[in-house]
């Protein structure tokens, strides 16, 4: 319903406006042999990002323009990096896939390969027709780090769709909260077992890609390490595809970074254990450990019964509501070291 709104008040003023074109591009991943990145291409929304100290109708302009998504199907988008180049086309949601193959392997040591992105159609002289987009190409990583999101990194009351609401519309990436402890964490997992590594980290979401800017500028806000964003496309057709989307997501991941073992992390707020059993079952001695946060207490029995399962096949499932008991954990394991958990 909230989604429709917005759309509706969206569709009002645009009749009202004339807007320019603009390409955005999001984080993107790869290996030095090949980058993924996606991108968008929308009438510009009038959107200002997150600012410290905006009020409430701030944030509600700011949501009502980023669900005012106003794709622009059809364009014609250039991406160039490592001597590779890739034309294509927007498809009905104004969104766009890049795949880059160099010609030689990148032999850069940095971990964020930039992607040069040209708007070529429609031309819009006074809009943006040039971005940059980042690309994470782990470099000597450890192991990878696959995390939800929504009340797993921040408070989002996933399972109420009032409480969830409240949050998304009123609050900006400055005044959404981090659960206690998840930034150092987190900074801990990306520095791996030894506190000098740069192990990549990925989001995988079932919040809308509208929610991007957001979202981004919330891990840099409160520190904690940026990575790369998988969300996925609101409708009525995908409501009931979370599941499909996240194992999707994950088992692409697998496929990119065949050599690396991974951390999952989520909650049980919605069906993050389930989804993590299929991982680690189709994915034997791939995963070292899983983390999910309590969030449900009517799941209790669903989870502590996957995490007995998965405990035969050699996988810890760590079920708790609060971030210590997995920073304990990977202690313990090794996956972390303590030198490497900064001060809040």
């Amino acid at each position: 319903m909230t989604v429709r709104l917005l759309r509706a008040a969206a569709a009002a003023w645009r009749r009202r406006t004339r807007r320019h074109v603009e390409l955005h591009a999001f984080r993107g991943y790869g290996t030095p042999t090949r980058l993924l990145l996606r991108g968008r291409v929308m009438r510009s929304t009038g959107l200002i990002r997150s600012r410290l100290g905006d009020s409430v109708v701030d944030n509600l302009r700011n949501m009502f323009h980023r669900f005012e998504s106003d794709e622009v199907p059809g364009a014609l988008v250039v991406a160039r990096a490592g001597g590779a180049e890739a034309r294509v086309r927007s498809d009905g949601e104004g969104y766009f896939d890049v795949v880059l193959e160099p010609p030689e392997p990148l032999d850069d040591r940095r971990v964020w390969e930039p992607v040069d992105l040209e708007l070529l159609e429609p031309v819009s002289p006074a809009g943006v027709s040039h971005a940059t987009g980042q690309v994470l190409v782990p470099r000597g990583a450890q192991y990878a780090v696959i995390s939800d999101l929504d009340d797993t990194v921040l408070h989002s009351h996933a399972t109420s769709l009032w409480q969830m609401a409240k949050l998304t519309l009123l609050h900006n990436a400055h005044s959404r909260l981090p659960f206690e402890g998840v930034a150092r964490f987190y900074q801990a997992l990306q520095r791996g077992r030894d506190g000098e590594a740069y192990n990549p980290v990925f989001y995988v979401s079932n919040s809308p890609w509208n929610l991007y800017d957001l979202l981004e500028d919330f891990l840099d806000v409160h520190d904690v390490p940026r990575g790369p964003l998988f969300l996925r496309d609101w409708s009525l057709r995908t409501l009931r595809s979370g599941e499909r989307h996240k194992l999707a997501a994950i088992q692409a991941l697998l496929e990119t970074y065949p050599d690396l073992e991974v951390v999952l992390v989520g909650d049980s707020g919605e069906r993050d254990p389930e989804i993590y059993r299929q991982v680690v079952l189709r994915h034997p001695g791939r995963i070292l450990a899983v983390y999910v946060r309590d969030v449900a207490p009517e799941r209790h029995d669903a989870v502590r019964a996957i995490a007995e399962e998965l405990a035969g096949h050699g996988v810890d499932l760590v079920f708790s509501p609060d971030t210590e008991a997995a920073r304990r954990h990977a202690l313990d394991r090794g996956l972390i070291v303590a030198a490497a958990l900064p001060e809040e």
